[in-house]
């Protein structure tokens, strides 16, 4: 069996990916309730019941939400590094210390067939990581919430498979968009999140030559579009020599799941 894997959702209102083989199942974050993400994770013909881990990239509640819930109903055990740990526990409840693991920054860890590689990104939380995973000579990569993407992020990341990729705002929505100037700033600095365009430079460094699909993700549902987001990533891929024919631009959601797909 190949990995295969659904972004259950995806944007400032929740996220959460599902990730399986035929050796493990796996689960990167639960930013939705605890009854919201057993409704996902059905709609895809799939169940908590058997979930190796659940990994947190970071304490913030759109991907926190379910975890204390999840963790306790399931018997769920829950992946995350030192400092996110001491910032998440007073949001998800008590958590059985059996069911309590760490998974540090830049740590390999092997869960069945697929190994996991973690690494930091820039956002204004305790200490935020997102994970590689890699199966039978493939990989997927996964990387958002982060104000930019550095040469060490790129370096990890590089000729992946399969990209979930942050592509947060456009830059000219939010500049003109209700949001307050001290949120529009944060989320425009090093530590907020990245625009389509930056986006799709980051891209264009990354992709390989068997890069086949980048979902674009956590899309701001008040400072960008999904139509939008395509035409921005697509035109700067295109003026950075990117061979769009061989690459699928995929959306997320953030109320559907995308379809299992296969690395």
């Amino acid at each position: 069996m190949t990995l295969r894997y659904s972004v259950l959702a995806s944007g400032s209102t929740g996220n959460a990916l599902y990730i399986e083989t035929e050796r493990a199942k796996l689960l990167v974050d639960a930013g939705l309730t605890g009854k919201a993400m057993q409704e996902r994770i059905h709609q895809i013909g799939r169940s908590f019941e058997g979930i190796d881990a659940l990994l947190v990239t970071h304490e913030h509640s759109d991907h926190i939400k379910g975890v204390g819930i999840l963790a306790r109903k399931f018997n769920l055990p829950i992946y995350a590094n030192a400092k996110t740990w001491d910032a998440m526990e007073a949001n998800i409840g008590k958590i059985d210390p059996s069911l309590k693991f760490h998974f540090e920054v830049g740590d390999i860890k092997q869960f069945g067939d697929i190994e996991i590689e973690s690494f930091n990104v820039s956002h204004d939380a305790a200490d935020p990581m997102f994970y590689q995973f890699a199966h039978d000579g493939r990989r997927l990569a996964h990387i958002t919430d982060t104000g930019y993407v550095s040469d060490r992020m790129k370096g990890v990341i590089r000729g992946a498979d399969d990209f979930i990729f942050e592509s947060n705002h456009d830059v000219s929505m939010l500049q003109m968009g209700r949001y307050p100037w001290s949120v529009k700033r944060r989320i425009l600095g090093d530590y907020g999140h990245v625009s389509n365009e930056d986006a799709a430079i980051a891209m264009s460094e990354v992709i390989g030559e068997r890069t086949k699909r980048i979902y674009l993700a956590h899309l701001s549902k008040d400072n960008n579009m999904k139509e939008l987001a395509q035409m921005s990533v697509s035109q700067t891929l295109g003026m950075r020599d990117v061979d769009l024919g061989r690459i699928k631009l995929c959306d997320t959601d953030p109320t559907v799941p995308t379809s299992l797909v296969s690395l």
